[in-house]
């Protein structure tokens, strides 16, 4: 097609912007925090705050790397279940029983494998009764309307009983399948720590990469190129000191054993970290969460199917609720009626909250979970240091769950303000 004479010339495609230095990063962060949207500052600094504290009340206690890697230990399942519920909690939704389908779950993989059947199977069994408690919930609260509270309030009653009456009381089922234990009781050799290093970096710096190459071609902004490898050196250096730490000799006797390692939870977290953050970040599914998780009549008026977003949100967080039972199961080495139960919810909802996921829906991601899951570990790992009182312990995690809480209504208040 030809350009008319006198006609203004063809506007100039817009450059995308992608440089402007480490100063205006910053400037851009700190407006961003200003306005409201603090994202996962208050989880970092939490986590960085509590390990200073504990630190200098129990020197060569809890800085130790056998405690190191047993908090990662100890708080692998509630961030399983914490990244279950980001999705559930996006919706605007809670489910309130997340700890005992871990229960339950768990309990369906311990009689199978007692029963000898194959440690497959039983994960097979054990995901899938975690899939359809959520199919059940998903399906009361989406398609009958009932609130999601009364609902998984009912599960919580209704799952504790079952377990009871699978195992009985004060009864256990032990677990042996080696398959199992290994998850939670072994650790990557020492090179295999410097791999796994070296995967999440370079995954990093690749994927940051294309997702540049990508928007470029599109036309569209391209983010901080300085803030990009300032992020991918920051994320080099934490993780070559948490491997080198964990690879650290931690046997009390080395004559009758080593133990020197990075966890083999930790890569798996990795992994289910990175495809749930696909899923919400980068597919249509996601984008459609974060839309009814905003404003379900208007993603409704869209187009969107309002109730099957919602039933798969429940299965996926009960889903992963039966990742951590077996995680659960593997670490006690046996599955009793309390499995699931005590704190494992609580925790796992305070983890979300703490680590940046609103719980007035349509906003966090996926590591917030991980973030809030390492602050609740440490306030459960520290505080028995310094105090034997489980009431000053319980008073402590619920003021952090409360100011968490507080800062995510003061930060969306203050966005709708500012907006």
């Amino acid at each position: 097609m030809s350009t008319q004479a006198g006609s203004p010339p063809a506007a100039a495609v817009e450059e995308p912007v992608e440089t402007g230095g480490l100063r205006r990063a910053v400037g851009d962060y700190v407006a961003k925090v200003r306005s409201g949207d603090i994202g996962s500052l208050s989880s970092v600094l939490g986590v960085v705050v509590l390990v200073i504290l504990f630190t200098v009340l129990n020197p060569g206690i809890f800085d130790t790397p056998r405690n190191f890697a047993n908090l990662l230990n100890q708080s692998a399942a509630v961030i399983f279940i914490a990244m279950g519920l980001v999705f559930v909690l996006l919706l605007g939704e809670i489910d309130l029983s997340a700890g005992y389908t871990a229960g339950t779950s768990a309990a369906v993989l311990g009689v199978l494998l007692s029963q000898g059947a194959p440690w497959w199977v039983a994960v097979l069994a054990c995901l899938a009764t975690g899939a359809l408690i959520g199919l059940l919930i998903g399906l009361l609260v989406a398609l009958l309307g009932i609130p999601s509270f009364v609902v998984t309030l009912a599960a919580f009653l209704g799952l504790q009983g079952v377990l009871l009456l699978v195992i009985g009381n004060g009864g256990t089922i032990p677990v042996r399948d080696p398959v199992i234990l290994r998850l939670m009781n072994s650790n990557l050799p020492v090179w295999g720590g410097w791999v796994f290093w070296a995967l999440v970096v370079g995954g990093f710096v690749v994927l940051g990469l294309v997702n540049q190459a990508r928007r470029r071609r599109a036309g569209l902004p391209t983010g901080n190129t300085t803030l990009f490898w300032a992020g991918a050196v920051g994320l080099a250096v934490l993780l070559a000191v948490a491997v080198y730490v964990l690879n650290l000799e931690r046997a009390v006797n080395v004559d009758i054993s080593s133990l020197r390692g990075v966890p083999v939870v930790v890569p798996v977290a990795a992994l289910f970290l990175v495809g749930l953050a696909f899923v919400l970040d980068r597919t249509r599914f996601g984008r459609h969460v974060y839309a009814v998780g905003g404003n379900a009549e208007a993603a409704r008026r869209s187009g969107i199917n309002v109730a099957r977003v919602r039933i798969a949100c429940f299965m996926i967080g009960s889903t992963m609720a039966a990742v951590a039972g077996i995680l659960l199961a593997s670490r006690d080495n046996s599955i009793s009626p309390s499995t699931g139960g005590a704190q494992t919810l609580l925790f796992a909802v305070g983890a979300a909250v703490i680590g940046g996921v609103s719980l007035f829906g349509g906003k966090g991601k996926v590591h917030n979970a991980i973030l809030g899951g390492l602050v609740i570990a440490v306030i459960a790992n520290g505080l028995p240091l310094v105090t034997s009182e489980a009431g000053i312990q319980f008073v402590v995690t619920g003021a952090v769950l409360l100011l968490a809480a507080s800062v995510d209504a003061i930060s969306r208040r203050k966005a709708v303000v500012t907006r």
